[in-house]
């Protein structure tokens, strides 16, 4: 006569608590997933919004750099000043200059001067360029910077800081531009620029 042996196999009793440990592990990866792609998405928004930033320092610093004091006209004919500028986004433009060193890679007719303005349109900071310097209409505006909530401008001269700036024969660029910007985050960047020495100098001042 044989002995008896047990049957091979698992209780319900083991199936249960490997179920719920499997279970688990699972939730756990899940988690863990959703937690990298969310981490992936606001890091490739942050990083763009600070491409973004660079590029409008850069732009700003090379427009800035080469303004220069060559007067132009409306599309009604009126004489503009070679820099004006307003105290900020509630204004259109809120600034407006004449800079050179336009580069002219195809070699069409045309001056190597421009005239190009900024503004905030639906909520975008904005810079809008103008194909010649005299009674031309404006090309489409190009947004360099989104989710603006607010822009402030002040325009520095001889060591005093003004709101607004509309030049004179003596005094036609200002020394240096102040640009304030709120984001719809709330954050608050402070750029200062020189302006016509062919040299840009920013200074960024980020409050969370």
């Amino acid at each position: 006569m044989t002995p008896a042996t047990d049957d091979a196999g698992f209780t319900l009793v083991e199936v249960m608590i490997s179920l719920l440990i499997f279970g688990l592990l699972a939730a756990a990866g899940v988690a863990l997933l959703s937690f990298s792609v969310r981490a992936q998405t606001a890091t490739g928004v942050k990083l763009d919004d600070v491409s973004a930033m660079n590029r409008l320092g850069a732009i700003l610093t090379a427009d800035l750099a080469q303004a220069t004091p060559r007067p132009t006209r409306g599309e009604d004919g009126r004489v503009l000043a070679p820099f004006t500028g307003e105290a900020g986004a509630a204004a259109a433009p809120m600034l407006r200059l004449v800079r050179s060193g336009w580069s002219n890679l195809d070699g069409t007719p045309r001056a190597s001067v421009q005239k190009v303005e900024y503004g905030v349109v639906d909520g975008a900071l904005v810079r809008t360029a103008y194909p010649m310097l005299d009674g031309a209409p404006p090309l489409p505006p190009t947004p360099l910077l989104a989710h603006v909530r607010q822009v402030a401008l002040r325009y520095r001269i001889k060591g005093a800081w003004s709101d607004r700036w509309t030049g004179s024969p003596q005094s036609p660029l200002p020394d240096a531009l102040e640009l304030r910007v709120v984001r719809d985050s709330g954050i608050a960047t402070r750029q200062l620029f020189l302006v016509g020495t062919g040299y840009g100098r920013r200074v960024d001042d980020r409050v969370g």
